[in-house]
């Protein structure tokens, strides 16, 4: 194993690569006859337990070894995967040194490890080749890496030759990308910025579009806008503004699943990380997929000056956005910035009104899609609830009893909205009405 790991040349240095080196390592003393059983057991374990924790991480099951090295394979950023990330098997003599690579992770693949399991009195590595994980819901690992990779795992095993394995491996690189930002939907600011700067969120909602029920001419102007971006076509910011509760925030989360497989990736920044804004477009303007920079909630108090670094980032910087970035944010302000009596009848001390309105109104103006979000009717708030309740089949009710319970709820719980009927669903299909 050591001679195969010292001879990788594009994925030497991988990140994701140190179980893969502390084994080289292990054998390495192994064969040379340098060890303590004990003492090199134990290291095999040490590795055996890296293993597990990335697997339940991840969700892996089946052969974890197996599953270990795609995920290599897929989360190893060089100049040649950044490369097949845009425009897949290319040309060039560095699909010599790739497929050396591919080669090697091949025999990695197929590596017999009974050996050093006889001499060492161990079975992990059995037991590992044919792992049946424990079943976990969803929100405990990372789904969206965990199916692409034992996608990969599998689609490597089934391969016969070098050029099979090279298509493989390519064709992955172009259909999902590289590294955190191909297997991951979404990402936010690291608490600490001395370290990884964008880290995933790895357990998104997986709401859909269709899931929100009405609010169908903002939903299809939000589609258009959006089909627009991933298919490399001009686009515009876009402002979903109006009633706490109508799905502004909702329709956001089920684009972003609804686009996720042509590219679209979302991170998620709040107001007081503003500053960071051009790191961010930095750190992301050069990759292959689409970005949706999304604030949610977003408005400024008077005495706020945040909203100044995205007046620059929109429009108005020396460099220009990148054609891969976005703006989409929601807010229950129209104009975003609160905006006083005084600014308008002049009571106040600017002697320059009009300047201080305008600077004001402009941010907004920023955002060339605005899509209002406002609050049903009572009739509408009646037919959203009967839609959820049909689609839920722990509510037995009529449809009577639920309309005039729904009216009571309404009533008590701060008015019609979506956000309110989806509530009073809930409360129906928990049994607590009983």
């Amino acid at each position: 194993m050591e001679s195969l790991v010292s001879n990788l040349i594009i994925y030497r240095n991988s990140e994701a690569g140190e179980i893969l080196e502390e084994l080289a390592r292990i054998f390495t003393a192994y064969h040379d006859g340098d060890y303590y059983k004990n003492s090199l057991r134990g290291e095999v374990l040490d590795v055996v337990q890296e293993l597990l924790k990335l697997a339940t991480k991840y969700g892996f099951n089946d052969n974890l070894w197996h599953n270990y090295l795609a995920y290599m394979i897929a989360m190893t950023e060089t100049p040649f995967t950044l490369v097949c990330e845009k425009v897949g098997a290319n040309d060039g003599t560095v699909n010599v040194f790739a497929k050396n690579d591919f080669h090697i992770f091949k025999q990695l693949f197929d590596y017999d490890f009974s050996d050093i399991e006889r001499d060492l009195d161990l079975n992990c590595f059995s037991l590992i080749e044919n792992y049946h994980a424990v079943g976990k819901e969803e929100r405990i690992f990372n789904k969206s890496v965990s199916e692409k990779v034992q996608a990969l795992s599998k689609a490597i095993e089934q391969a016969n030759t070098d050029d099979e394995l090279y298509q493989v491996i390519t064709t992955f690189y172009k259909d999902y990308g590289v590294g955190k930002y191909g297997l991951n939907k979404a990402f936010r600011l690291s608490d600490s910025l001395e370290e990884e700067f964008l880290i995933p969120i790895t357990n998104t909602s997986n709401v859909m579009l269709d899931d929100l029920v009405g609010y169908e001419t903002q939903k299809q102007e939000l589609i258009a806008n959006t089909e627009a971006f991933v298919e490399r076509r001009k686009a515009n910011n876009v402002l979903l503004y109006g009633d706490a509760g109508t799905g502004k925030s909702t329709s956001i989360k089920a684009i972003l699943n609804q686009y996720y497989p042509q590219g679209l990736r979302i991170i998620e920044v709040y107001k007081h990380q503003f500053k960071y804004l051009s790191k961010i477009i930095s750190e992301i303007k050069n990759r292959n997929y689409r970005f949706i920079i999304y604030m949610d909630d977003l408005s400024f108090e008077e005495f706020e000056t945040d909203y100044k670094y995205l007046k620059a980032i929109i429009e108005g910087g020396l460099e220009p956005r990148p054609e891969n970035v976005l703006i989409y944010a929601t807010s229950n302000r129209r104009h975003l910035i609160r905006e006083t009596w005084s600014d308008r009848d002049g009571n106040g001390e600017d002697i320059h009104r009009n300047d201080t309105i305008q600077e004001k109104l402009s941010l907004s103006a920023r955002f060339g899609v605005t899509i209002g979000y406002y609050k049903p009717s009572k009739k509408e708030f009646i037919d959203i609830v009967l839609e959820l309740a049909k689609r839920d089949p722990a509510i037995t009710l009529d449809e009577e009893e639920i309309k005039r319970q729904a009216n009571i709820w309404m009533v008590n719980h701060g008015g019609a909205s979506g956000r309110t009927a989806q509530q009073f669903v809930d409360h129906l299909a928990g049994g607590t009405n009983k």
